[in-house]
């Protein structure tokens, strides 16, 4: 599929995926959130992906929340499509679709990034940041509530009582503080992100699949789970995967010292 609202591109095993609305800040509009609904679903069927890098275009924005002029021609009676269920879904479930992602997903966040924005970054696995940009949660202050993900994901990174305090407060907290407080990984400088956030999806890609993707079902279902259900859905996941070629291959490769051949079977 082409997508006009983000771009892709594939290298090897990694898949490079841009916001591509840097006239609009990146924001998300209807159009981009059906293009990642479509992007997420194509990436779980493509065995030959084992890595995603997600970044915004330009270098103001890694994206700004959602585009504000759906909100003003809803609050016009302009956009009564938009009040559909399923358009709604999907623009607010962006993050959701992120999170769902099978393998591992980068962040490289280039620029700011804010409400639905911050919630995109915080449903991948890995957040780089460029220590020029801003994150925060302004929606409260603009008058309407969070509905991008934004409550759920932000505390299950930073805790409860630090996500209260960057929602209620509203203010926009610099790189080196959200490095600080656990919201972001690292932060580098603007132009050193993408080459960064490539070596480091790089060095995940390299590993099996497979596992990959059974360690990354294991850590976030697992958060949902009383610890009993999550020892014993680490159990199952480590079974099966003694069932996969992968398995076999790593553990064989690693006798003959030498690198394996990963199938993603």
């Amino acid at each position: 599929m082409s997508y006009t609202s983000i771009s892709l591109e594939k290298r090897g095993a990694i898949c490079h995926v841009c916001l591509n609305r840097p006239q609009a800040d990146n924001c998300i509009d209807l159009h981009m959130a059906t293009e990642l609904a479509e992007l997420c679903h194509e990436v779980n069927h493509d065995k030959g992906i084992n890595v995603v890098v997600l970044t915004g275009a330009g270098e103001r924005s890694f994206c700004a929340g959602e585009d504000p002029k759906m909100l003003s021609e809803a609050l016009a009676g302009n956009a009564a499509a938009l009040d559909e269920l399923r358009d709604f879904n999907r623009r607010y479930n962006a993050a959701a679709m992120v999170a769902g992602i099978e393998c591992p997903v980068v962040a490289a966040i280039n620029g700011n990034a804010f409400g639905a924005g911050l919630a995109l970054a915080l449903a991948c696995d890995l957040r780089l940041c460029s220590d020029k940009a801003s994150l925060g949660v302004p929606d409260v202050g603009r008058g309407y509530f969070l509905a991008s993900g934004i409550t759920q994901f932000l505390p299950r990174v930073v805790g409860r009582g630090k996500a209260m305090e960057l929602v209620l407060s509203t203010e926009a907290i610099p790189a080196d503080e959200a490095r600080r407080i656990g919201l972001v990984h690292r932060t580098v400088p603007p132009g050193q992100l993408l080459d960064e956030a490539n070596r480091v999806a790089e060095e995940i890609a390299s590993k099996a699949p497979v596992a990959l993707r059974y360690l990354k079902e294991a850590v976030h279902k697992g958060m949902d789970m009383t610890l009993e259900q999550g020892l014993r859905l680490e159990c199952d996941l480590y079974m099966v995967l003694h069932t996969t070629h992968d398995r076999t291959e790593g553990v064989t490769a690693f006798r003959e010292k030498r690198q394996p051949a990963f199938r993603a079977e």
